[in-house]
């Protein structure tokens, strides 16, 4: 796979979305977890959604559970969990694995890209990737990065 748009996943309600339906929008892709330190987060991603999706960016969230199982069970969990406690309206997909052998194509593909400091693996949840309109994976923010500082990357990318 050569570019971001030949990848596809899978929402919560089994059915296949091609990362193709983004092409000519900015991405961010980050991996969730419902119970971790780093959960509040949804709260700026949801807001980033709101602040820039009438401008070309949505916002793609991954739920995983490979960080010390700080995620739901079942999808339906997960995104009641969402949309009750941050009103989460982007797209939400089905929980992944996002490191090691049994990554997500995706995840091997954006690790692949943009590697982190220490290692290339996704190291914990809520990891962000900003792609630009073109389909290029253009910066990778560690999890403690709030989604609200990666605002002047997004508008540089529009």
């Amino acid at each position: 796979m050569s570019s971001i748009y030949d990848f596809s996943a899978v929402k919560p309600n089994g059915e296949e979305v091609s990362l193709g339906e983004y092409r000519g929008q900015a991405m961010v892709i980050v991996n969730t977890a419902s119970k971790c330190g780093f959960t509040p987060q949804f709260e700026e991603l949801q807001s980033l959604y709101e602040e820039y999706k009438d401008k070309g960016v949505i916002v793609l969230g991954f739920p995983s559970d490979q960080f010390m199982n700080q995620e739901f069970e079942k999808d339906e969990e997960i995104m009641e969990f969402c949309q009750v406690n941050y009103g989460v309206s982007f797209p939400m997909f089905s929980k992944v694995d996002v490191k090691g052998a049994g990554a997500h194509p995706l995840f091997k593909y954006l690790i692949k890209e943009k590697k982190g400091l220490v290692t290339s693996e996704v190291k914990w949840n809520f990891t962000k990737f900003l792609v630009d309109k073109e389909g290029n994976v253009v910066k990778r923010y560690a999890p403690q990065t709030a989604p609200s500082k990666i605002k002047e990357d997004i508008e540089k990318v529009l």
